[in-house]
């Protein structure tokens, strides 16, 4: 495949895969995310396997236990089994690239695997939803899941992992991201409402900009059909989000009730695997897992007993109850498969026909085409339950009436299909308020436990953009995609207002030092640009209240001032002087620093209400904050014929700091403009940079940097 498979690398360094076969473009879609970046490959991978603690010693045995008790391993060698011949030459395809890399490139050293196995990518796709979206959802606190696993008494290290310090790093990693209140915007318009006639997409996931969930753009194009641009995880198969040459797609992250966690009574003296089930017992299944964790003497074996029930692994105890717990098609699988399918769809029927296996258990879609239908689908994989129940609350795993009964399927899920307003927009928001007038689904027609998500400010500026014009352009939906209109400062700057008036005459020195914030703030157009001090401060201001749990609109804009006053001499700091875009490590671990290269950025944080999510992390060894998580890759799509889009990433391509394309992106995104993302064969040659077969890459230029390091 390696002789057979051409990759031509664009102007901005971004791979364009073509081969005969479907299989030899996803081999040559692996080899350029090795070349750009091995180093997130494998630890992606390493992660998915259970496996971090052979790296990371004790700070990976936790999430180690965890994938074990989870059996995601397991589960998708069983999958791997049972897939389908096509399917399963696609995987053998994507492990045969990374083994290529690694043959071809003997100055590329793993950390840990040196043989890539068809599997892996199922195991990856398995982890990437449900350990690091799914699970969390569980809300099983440390101290309950320290109870996960019975340590074998003859290894004798086995101690408990320390899941306290590993949800903690975890919940401290997901707030630095800004994952609390993060999210993605993606909007459908339809030809209607465009001057051009052809229905419009914009793609906007706001991801983290390190470790496994960033991401990575490439185009793939084989002679028997295959033809689909866009970006997915490092890893993956295939890009997961963007278009073909009919059709295209985003996502953003939903919140169905696809996760329960079931209390189990084990109590039947001498049968330590028995556990109450109706009117009698059932039997537990126990194994022994053995996890290696690297240690300063070396690799060493722990072992751990875990069990799991008929509902699902059990993952912890509480008041005297093992709690087990049952995710959506977990154990079923088939993502890989699905994929394949929405990227090989033509038209809308074959893509519901793919979505509605429901083998990726959730996620938002919008979708447009250039038939110039948009739809979008609160899309789930939602078990049928009693609604008697309450099903946001651990259930008892004794009561056999608690037991789901199949899926809904896709067509009984929220939806909106060419509305009259000719738009649909979700932004992790309420699909009930997917688009305009009266074709918003009803509420009423859905379960209770279907749906949670309310109404949000990103979802409020998306709606006031996509009706404030009667047609847009293909420059103005570009514009808008990088739109820095604060929704919310329109709500709480005369909140201020009216509270230092207030307050004017019981406490006129507080009163006089805060005035001249309040007027600039007054005196705003309340659009965020990176040479005015006002997105400052009411950034500022709106942390204090909705993260520091500051109750005083005064108290939050005072500690504001204060602290800019504190770092930088003056409250009357340039937002694009604090908020910054840098490049580190792609594993996140390595500290920002104020002496390295950065640009500005405009965008803020979702709650704002801002179009452009731009989130940042707090350091005390910075002044500046620098960019964690937010517009990651961001695409707009024009559905005419042919298909013409346009991209950016938040850094570059390539994670080799000596390539010119390690930081040439982040000026598009500091500037907020596009790139082309040339689709048609003849635009990709006019604009190639370099194209190879890969085992001509090794000697045209070093491809990455070692795989060690941080």
């Amino acid at each position: 495949m390696a002789a057979a498979v051409t990759i031509v690398r664009d102007e901005w360094g971004v791979p364009h895969v073509y081969g005969p076969t479907d299989e030899s473009v996803v081999f040559g879609w692996m080899v350029a995310q090795a070349e750009d970046n091995f180093w997130q490959v494998e630890d992606s991978i390493i992660q998915a396997l259970g496996r971090s603690a052979e790296v990371y010693g004790e700070a990976g045995l936790a999430g180690d236990l965890l994938n074990r008790a989870l059996g995601i391993v397991p589960l998708s060698k069983a999958e791997w089994e049972r897939t389908d011949p096509e399917i399963r030459s696609l995987c053998e395809a994507a492990a045969a690239g990374l083994d290529w890399f690694l043959a071809t490139h003997p100055e590329v050293e793993p950390r840990l695997i040196t043989d890539f196995e068809p599997w892996h990518t199922i195991a990856f796709s398995r982890f990437a939803v449900y350990q690091l979206f799914v699970f969390g959802r569980a809300g099983i606190r440390a101290e309950e899941m320290a109870s996960m696993a019975t340590p074998v008494e003859r290894a004798a290290s086995s101690g408990v992992p320390d899941f306290a310090g590993w949800l903690a790093e975890r919940e401290s990693s997901l707030a630095a991201q800004g994952q609390a209140a993060a999210g993605s915007n993606m909007w459908a318009i339809s030809p209607e409402r465009t001057d051009d006639g052809h229905a419009y997409l914009f793609i906007n996931p706001h991801q983290p900009y390190f470790g496994p969930g960033q991401w990575y753009e490439g185009h793939v194009q084989s002679e028997e059909g295959l033809h689909f641009s866009g970006a997915g995880f490092f890893a993956s198969l295939l890009p997961t989000i963007g278009h073909n040459e009919s059709l295209g797609w985003s996502h953003t992250v939903n919140a169905p009730d696809i996760l329960d966690v079931y209390l189990e009574t084990f109590d039947q003296q001498g049968e330590p695997l028995a556990y109450r089930y109706g009117d009698g017992y059932r039997q537990a299944t126990s194994w022994v897992a053995e996890v290696a964790v690297k240690t300063d003497a070396g690799m060493e074996t722990r072992e751990y007993e875990l069990r799991k029930t008929h509902h699902g692994p059990i993952v912890g105890h509480r008041d005297g109850k093992a709690l087990a717990v049952k995710m959506a098609m977990f154990e079923e699988g088939g993502q890989v498969a699905q994929r394949y399918a929405m990227a090989r769809a033509r038209n809308l029927d074959e893509f519901k026909a793919a979505m509605a296996t429901l083998a990726t258990p959730m996620f938002n879609t919008v979708y447009a085409d250039v038939e110039g239908n948009i739809w979008y689908a609160y899309y789930g994989a939602v078990p049928r339950r009693d609604p008697s129940y309450d099903w946001s609350q651990p259930v008892d795993g004794a009561d056999p009436a608690a037991e789901w009964q199949g899926y809904h399927p896709l067509e009984e899920l929220p939806q909106v299909l060419n509305p009259e307003s000719g738009y649909v927009q979700n932004c992790n928001a309420t699909p009930f308020l997917a688009t305009g007038g009266d074709d918003n689904p009803d509420p009423n027609a859905f379960p209770p436990y279907m749906v949670s998500e309310d109404d949000n400010p990103r979802s409020q500026i998306s709606r006031r953009i996509l009706e404030s014009e009667e047609e847009f352009s293909w420059e103005e939906w570009q514009r808008y995609a990088w739109d820095t209109t604060v929704i919310e400062a329109e709500t709480w700057v005369p909140k201020l207002r009216a509270a230092l008036d207030a307050s004017a005459g019981r406490d006129p020195a507080r009163a006089k030092k805060l005035g001249p914030a309040v007027e600039l703030l007054q005196a705003w157009d309340r659009v965020a640009t990176i040479e005015g001090p006002e997105m400052t401060l009411f950034v500022g201001f709106r942390e204090q209240m909705i993260s520091l749990g500051v109750e005083d609109p005064l108290e939050a804009l005072e500690r504001t001032i204060d602290g800019l006053e504190e770092s930088w001499g003056a409250w009357q700091v340039a937002w694009g002087e604090l908020n910054r875009v840098q490049r580190r490590h792609t594993s996140g671990t390595e500290p920002f620093s104020d002496d390295a290269p950065s640009l500005p950025i405009a965008g803020g944080p979702g709650p704002v209400g801002i179009v452009f999510n731009f989130y940042t992390r707090p350091s005390e060894d910075t002044r500046r904050r620098y960019g964690v998580a937010g517009h990651s890759f961001v695409s707009v799509v024009d559905f005419g014929e042919p298909v013409r889009a346009r991209s950016a990433l938040v850094f570059g391509q390539s994670h080799d700091p000596a390539s010119p394309h390690w930081f040439d992106q982040a000026a598009l995104f500091s500037e907020r403009r596009f790139k082309d993302a040339w689709f048609e064969r003849s635009a990709v040659d006019a604009h190639a940079q370099r194209t190879y077969a890969p085992g001509e890459a090794v000697s045209a230029e070093p491809a990455v940097e070692s795989a060690g390091g941080l």
